[in-house]
């Protein structure tokens, strides 16, 4: 940031304070505004506001409503509940007491939502390679998947042709995820031992700064946002992302709160981690090309030279280290990278099919801030 003649101001860390009124990471986010009989129910029995609500009807209406959807990935309804049941386990939300996190019907209904997810994604992802035994293997396996996709690229598309207001739309996506980037993938760590959770650690350590005041990803993240004349505050902008977006931070949430699921976890990292350098170059230059510079572009800068590291601890320390010495996890670790892969190519078609179309990738347009610098 800079004072009044333009002079960089620095905090103590040598780190680019964020605005004092969004400081408050401790902030509870409200809860969203229902978008189907589902969230409806659940948060006014939450938030005590709908005489209506029970956890009976609650449970129910999970029920038929994971019968019915046409595709859990893009329902809206069944998307935003599975968010509120999972925020739970994390920040909570503002006015909601505590103790709902294990509340037991509350978890059967998302039970219920949990295996409608599970299983539309095993059904669309191929049968896993069981021939990667070695840490090695599994590591070539992965570099392997992580290179399949040849589909159109979001971050391709940011640093050729896009605008400042649709670089604006793809944070707003991120920033559900993104702004606590390392947590969900956390959950794993005192579920795994020896190699794999050395590995799983030192990636996390560097996620999460290395201890030092304002490093973190997601602060790094934030920084993005503000440059970006966005709110910058966990679920500031969960009115405006659509149920693919949730789709795509609740799968972390589905593989982190299951110890079953561990291995998937972490397959789920691995591919982040493998792929994400390369896109990274691409938003950094894409900002610059708008005219911006080190305070937003500097979180994807961080990217292209963490992951070119973690790209390998994660492949074959972490993935590859757990199946080495658990073989069982093997196809988990699998599903879990396969998924990141199936449900991130849909989230990209999404936003630039919307752009192509020209319209916005969100449910509702952000508020205009700023000024275009795209052409």
């Amino acid at each position: 940031m800079s004072d009044q003649t333009g002079t960089m101001v620095h905090d103590a860390t040598g780190v680019d304070p964020l605005p004092d009124a969004s400081r408050r990471g401790s902030r509870q986010m409200p809860l969203p505004q229902q978008r189907g009989p589902v969230s409806a129910l659940l948060c006014g029995l939450l938030a005590g506001t709908d005489p209506e609500a029970s956890r009976q009807r609650l449970v129910e209406a999970a029920s038929l409503a994971a019968a019915q959807t046409p595709d859990v990935l893009f329902d809206e309804d069944l998307q935003l509940a599975l968010f509120v049941c999972y925020e739970l386990h994390y920040r909570g939300f503002d006015g909601v007491d505590d103790t709902w996190e294990w509340d037991p019907e509350l978890l059967r209904a998302r039970a219920e939502l949990e295996r409608v997810f599970e299983d539309r994604l095993r059904t669309a992802i191929d049968p896993v390679d069981e021939t990667a035994t070695t840490a090695q293997e599994v590591s070539d396996a992965l570099f392997a998947l992580a290179e399949g996709g040849d589909g159109p690229s979001v971050a391709d598309f940011v640093l050729r042709h896009a605008t400042t207001d649709q670089v604006r739309e793809v944070m707003a996506h991120k920033s559900v995820y993104q702004l606590k980037e390392a947590d969900p993938h956390t959950w794993a760590i005192p579920r795994l031992e020896g190699r794999a959770k050395s590995a799983l650690v030192e990636i996390q350590m560097d996620e999460y700064g290395n201890g030092r005041p304002g490093r973190m990803h997601s602060e790094l993240f934030a920084r993005t946002m503000a440059g970006l004349g966005l709110d910058h505050r966990f679920g500031a902008h969960i009115e405006h992302v659509p149920a693919i977006s949730l789709a795509s931070v609740n799968l972390m949430s589905l593989f982190g709160l299951h110890r079953r699921l561990r291995g998937a976890v972490l397959g789920h990292l691995a591919i982040y981690e493998m792929t994400s350098s390369l896109p990274s170059s691409q938003y950094s230059r894409g900002l610059r090309r708008l005219g911006f510079g080190d305070d937003v572009a500097g979180y994807f800068d961080e990217h292209v030279e963490a992951d070119a590291v973690h790209e390998q601890i994660a492949g074959r320390d972490m993935a590859g280290g757990l199946i080495e010495a658990d073989p069982a996890t093997r196809g988990q670790v699998f599903f879990g990278a396969a998924a990141v892969c199936l449900v991130d190519g849909l989230l990209g078609a999404w936003q630039l099919g919307a752009w192509e179309q020209g319209r916005s990738s969100l449910r509702m347009p952000l508020e205009a801030e700023g000024t275009d610098h795209g052409v």
